[in-house]
């Protein structure tokens, strides 16, 4: 077995977290979110499988559990662990699959379909679905409470362990050194804050089942059989909201799947990882899904504009781009490229001038803000205008007014060149940038 390597990351709030990696890190990264009242050292066997494939495994210990920090403001919400994990997602230099069992699955779910999507690469969720049976909830909840204050001797927290997963009884009492603390009296505690248990509510998910149904993500979803954790017909549930995602039972197996059913668990994961997330580059040719070359064009890190324009009406019209570029100095030319898709595309085919904003980092709402369909872009948004009427948003990086000199076909898109009349900056201020489907900022060595 190859051993593994320590690692700390920075969660929400500078939490520290602590990890370890197994493998090579130059291959790529699976990271696996433990259950609750477990901690890191859960996902050994997993860690070592997948490093003998070729994938560097990171292990994570939650907030408040293992040796990771425990929340001194009683953080164990949700939100709270979500924000951990897309902060953990911003620290790597490749993008993961994620992997989550229990209370991490429900944690990974929250942070990707949030706002984490395009910092993964694949989605596993190991006895997870949108919420937990109730009274198999309280039941564990009531005996992990029970025991807060510890055992005497090991034989005792296996006594425990054994009624809290009656399917997954240690093998021995001293199976459970490694995953439990002693104090300086020799007491036995299991490692993580009472607090959590108390905290972590995961009713939350059903506000973001909008969210969810979009995540485009290659998913697994895996359930033990036997699971009284996650019923069948919250599996129904999940996989209507999340048609294209794969379903896996795993026989023989409740809720501690990668414990129970190590080598079930192993190969189930090991194959959707070969067919979903290819350890070879991902390569697109011409006819294949359209999603793959968006994901290579994503690769080249631009910045963020809103275009404007007046309609016919004479109603301010404008969209978020990251197509833009400079054409040409002498003549001074500019290009967009408008999806034919845009609402707002009308008002650009028939106006003879437009405006493009730079966006700075403080204006990603401007962004999101003029990205979707609405009717009310600008009320939110400070603008002016110079001589061609155009809309120029007050405070942008710059501001670059233009007279129509070109429109062509672009496939999807069509191409708008403009002639320049006028610009303006801010040589202050860092750019809002984009980056593989996420905004970005400047990074400094």
């Amino acid at each position: 077995m190859s051993p593994a390597a320590p690692l700390n990351f920075q969660g929400f709030g500078g939490l520290n977290l602590a990890a370890e990696g197994f493998g090579a890190p130059d291959q790529p990264v699976v990271l696996l979110l433990h259950g609750g009242a477990q901690n890191r050292r859960s996902w050994r066997d997993a860690a070592q499988a997948l490093a003998a494939a070729g994938r560097y495994a990171i292990t994570i210990d939650l907030r408040g559990h293992g040796q990771s920090d425990w929340a001194k403001d009683g953080r164990y919400d949700l939100e709270a662990y979500a924000a951990d994990l897309r902060a953990v997602l911003s620290q790597l230099q490749t993008r993961p699959v994620v992997v989550g069992a229990s209370i991490g699955g429900y944690i990974a779910l929250a942070a990707l379909a949030d706002g984490g999507a395009a910092l993964a690469s694949g989605l596993v969720l190991v006895d997870s679905g949108l919420t937990m049976d109730p009274a198999e909830r309280q039941r564990m909840g009531d005996i992990l409470r029970r025991h807060a204050k510890g055992f005497a001797t090991l034989e005792e927290a296996a006594e425990a362990s054994a009624e809290l997963t009656p399917q997954h009884k240690p093998s021995s009492p001293d199976s459970l050194r490694r995953h439990m603390r002693q104090d300086a009296a020799g007491r036995y505690y299991w490692p993580w804050d009472p607090e959590f248990l108390g905290g972590l509510d995961v009713t939350p998910l059903a506000d973001l089942e909008p969210k969810i149904a979009e995540l485009k993500l290659p998913t697994l979803v895996m359930r033990g059989r036997e699971s009284k954790v996650v019923t069948e017909a919250e599996m129904d549930r999940l996989r209507g909201l999340m048609p294209t995602a794969e379903f896996v039972d795993i026989e023989a197996a409740g809720h501690l799947i990668a414990n129970e059913r190590v080598d079930a668990f192993n190969a189930t994961l090991l194959e959707f990882l070969e067919r979903r997330a290819p350890r070879a580059p991902i390569t697109f040719e011409a006819g294949s899904d359209a999603r793959t070359l968006r994901d290579a064009l994503g690769c080249f890190g631009t910045g963020v504009v809103v275009a404007t324009t007046l309609g016919s009406d004479g109603e301010p019209k404008g969209l978020t781009a990251n197509s833009f570029t400079s054409v040409s100095l002498d003549p001074p030319l500019v290009l967009l490229c408008v999806a034919k898709t845009a609402s707002s595309l009308p008002a650009f085919s028939a106006a003879d001038t437009f405006a493009v904003n730079v966006l700075h980092i403080g204006q990603q709402l401007d962004s999101q803000r003029f990205a979707k369909r609405a009717e009310d872009r600008f009320t939110a948004s400070a603008w002016e205008t110079w001589e061609t009427g155009a809309p120029i948003l007050k405070g942008s990086l710059a501001a670059i007014e233009c007279d129509k000199h070109a429109w062509y076909e672009g496939g999807d898109h069509v191409i708008l060149v403009g002639k320049v009349r006028r610009a303006c900056f801010e040589p202050r201020r860092d750019p809002l940038l984009y980056f593989r489907g996420a905004y970005r900022r400047l990074h400094f060595m």
